[in-house]
C-alpha cells in the first residue's frame, strides 16, 4: 500500500466511529468537520487535508503501490514497508481493526467511483519514450507467451486452452487436443515454449498441473507439475510426448506452488522448475520432485552430466533443490547462464544464479515471514547453502523473466526483465557478471504481471491479468 497508513490510519479509525452519525456531502472527498486533529497533525503534512496529497502521494487515485488486493493492503497496514516510510501496525491494531480499515477504505473508493487509471499508451522511462499497444483482447487468465514467427505467438491460459495471437489478433478457438489440467488456485496451463529448432522440427512445449484422476477423501485430486511436448496441425494438439512426470506418489493436493516455466539454453538442454507444491521440506529432499529446478534433453531423456544422475533414492533430472516457488527461469544470452525468479513468503523474493547441484536453501534460509506473520527460519545464511544474487523485500510476488535480447532498446541489451504479480510492474535490472548493478521500473499499474519476454521483432511482451490482455512495448523517441 502506497505510504498509505502511516498518514491515513489513525484518522479511519475515528472516522470509522463518525461515520454513521454524519451526513456526507457526496461531491466532497472529506467534509472538514470529519478530519479529526490528530489526522491534521501527524497526516495533512504530507497526504493534505483533503488526502488528495502533499509531499506523499494522494490517497484517493485509485493507484497501490505495494498490491490492490484486500489481503496485499491488510498485509501492509500489518507489516508495513518501513524503507518507505511506512511503519507496522501490528502492534496498535487487531487484524479485525485492520480488516475494519480495509473495508473502509475500499468502500471509500467505490462510493466516489474511484477506479485505477487506463493503462498508459505511452511511458517514460530513463532511457525510452515506450509505445504501448494492447493485444489478445478476449483471454481469460492468460499465463504465458511464445513466438513461433513474428506475427504469431502462443498464448496459454491457465484454464487449460491454448490460444493463438496472430497479427495481433486473438483467434477466436483455441487448439484442441491439449492435455486434461487441473484447474485450481495456482495450478493450470501454465508456461508455453517452443523448441530452439521450431521452424525445422515444430515442437512445442507445455507444463501443467497434472492431476491423478482420483480423490483422496473430499480434497482434490492430486497433482504436480509435468512437462510434454508436441507440435500444431489443423489447429489441433497433436504427436504429444511425456518428457517429466513425477512418481504418483509425490503428488500433492495443495493448489499452489506449481513453478513451471521452461526454457533452454545454448546447448540445447530444456531447464524447468517446480515449486515446493506447499510442503517447504520436500525442497531439501531430493529424493521428491518439488522445490526443484530441472534438467532434460529436448526429448526427455536425463543428460548423464546432472549433478545427482546415477544418485541412488534421487530423482535424476533434479539440476539444483532448495527453492520455493521459481516462476521465472531465464537463460542469459552471452553467459548462457540459468537465472530464476523466485516467487517468495511476505518479504524474500529471489534472484538467483542456478549452478548445478547447489542448495538455495528454502525453507532453512530465508529473507521472509510466513503471511500471518509468523517466523519461517531464524537464519538468512547457513554453510553449503547459496545466497540469493539480489532479493525483493518486500515481495514483489516475481513471476515471468527474461533478458532482453532484442535490437529495439539496444541500451537495454541483456539486461533482465522481472514481472512482479502483487505490486503490478516490469521491472528492468542491469547485471553485471553476478551482480545487481541497478534497476529501473518500465511499467507500472496496469495489471499484475504473469509473464515478460522478448519478441521476434525486438518488442517487450508483457502478459497481464486484471485485465487480461498482452502488451507491446516498443519505443517511441529517445530521451
Amino acid at each position: 500500500m502506497k505510504y498509505k497508513n502511516f498518514l491515513f490510519l489513525v484518522a479511519s479509525v475515528i472516522l470509522l466511529s463518525l461515520v454513521q452519525s454524519c451526513t456526507r456531502t457526496p461531491e466532497m472527498v472529506v467534509e472538514a468537520t470529519l478530519v479529526p486533529e490528530t489526522f491534521n497533525k501527524l497526516c495533512a503534512t504530507c497526504h493534505g487535508a483533503d488526502l488528495k496529497g502533499d509531499i506523499a502521494q494522494s490517497l484517493l487515485d485509485g493507484s497501490w503501490q505495494f498490491g490492490s488486493g484486500r489481503s496485499d493492503i491488510m498485509r501492509s497496514i500489518k507489516f508495513g514497508h518501513p524503507h518507505h516510510g511506512m511503519p507496522s501496525w501490528s502492534a496498535v491494531l487487531t487484524d479485525e481493526e485492520i480488516d475494519t480499515l480495509v473495508g473502509f477504505l475500499l468502500a471509500e473508493e467505490e462510493r466516489l467511483g474511484i477506479t485505477k487509471p487506463p493503462i498508459p499508451v505511452t511511458l517514460e522511462t530513463q532511457d525510452y519514450l515506450v509505445n504501448v499497444e494492447v493485444m489478445g483482447e478476449g483471454l481469460e487468465t492468460p499465463w504465458s507467451i511464445a513466438f513461433m514467427s513474428v506475427d504469431r505467438a502462443l498464448i496459454t491460459e491457465k484454464s487449460g486452452r491454448l490460444r493463438i495471437i496472430e497479427n495481433g489478433d486473438l483467434l477466436p478457438d483455441s487448439i484442441l487436443g491439449i492435455p486434461t489440467v487441473r484447474d485450481n488456485g495456482q495450478g493450470g496451463l501454465l508456461d508455453v515454449n517452443v523448441d530452439p529448432d521450431f521452424e525445422n522440427n515444430g515442437w512445442i512445449y507445455l507444463s501443467f498441473s497434472h492431476p491423478i484422476d482420483k480423490k483422496v477423501g473430499d480434497e482434490l485430486a492430486p497433482a504436480m507439475t509435468s512437462i510434454v511436448r508436441g507440435r500444431l496441425a489443423d489447429h489441433t494438439w497433436q504427436d504429444q510426448e511425456t518428457l517429466f512426470e513425477a512418481p504418483h506418489e509425490t503428488y500433492k493436493t495443495a493448489v499452489w506452488h506449481f513453478g513451471s516455466r521452461i526454457v533452454f539454453d545454448k546447448d540445447g538442454y530444456l531447464f524447468f522448475s517446480i515449486g515446493d507444491r506447499g510442503t517447504s521440506d520436500d525442497a531439501q529432499d531430493i529424493s521428491k520432485p518439488n522445490g526443484k529446478i530441472h534438467r532434460l534433453h529436448r526429448d526427455g531423456r536425463i543428460p548423464a552430466s546432472n549433478p545427482f544422475y546415477g544418485q541412488k533414492d534421487a530423482i535424476q533430472s533434479i539440476y539444483s533443490f532448495g527453492h520455493r516457488n521459481p516462476q521465472g527461469l531465464a537463460v542469459h544470452p552471452q553467459t548462457n547462464q540459468v537465472w530464476d525468479t523466485e516467487h517468495g513468503p511476505l518479504g524474500g523474493d529471489e534472484l538467483n544464479l542456478i549452478q548445478p547441484g547447489l542448495n538455495y536453501g528454502w525453507p532453512v534460509i530465508c529473507y521472509g515471514i510466513n503471511y500471518n506473520g509468523e517466523i519461517i527460519t531464524e537464519l538468512t545464511r547457513k554453510e553449503g547453502m547459496e545466497q540469493p544474487i539480489y532479493y525483493w523485500k518486500p515481495s514483489i510476488a516475481a513471476c515471468g523473466a527474461d533478458f532482453y535480447s532484442g535490437d529495439l532498446f539496444p541500451k537495454w541489451k541483456n539486461q533482465l526483465l522481472v514481472g512482479a504479480l502483487k505490486f503490478e510492474e516490469v521491472q528492468l535490472l542491469d547485471i553485471e557478471k553476478d551482480r545487481v548493478m541497478y534497476g529501473q521500473t518500465i511499467l507500472k499499474n496496469a495489471g499484475r504481471v504473469r509473464d515478460v519476454t522478448t519478441g521476434p521483432d525486438g518488442a517487450i511482451y508483457v502478459v497481464l491479468n486484471s485485465p487480461d490482455v498482452v502488451l507491446r512495448l516498443s519505443p517511441a523517441a529517445g530521451i
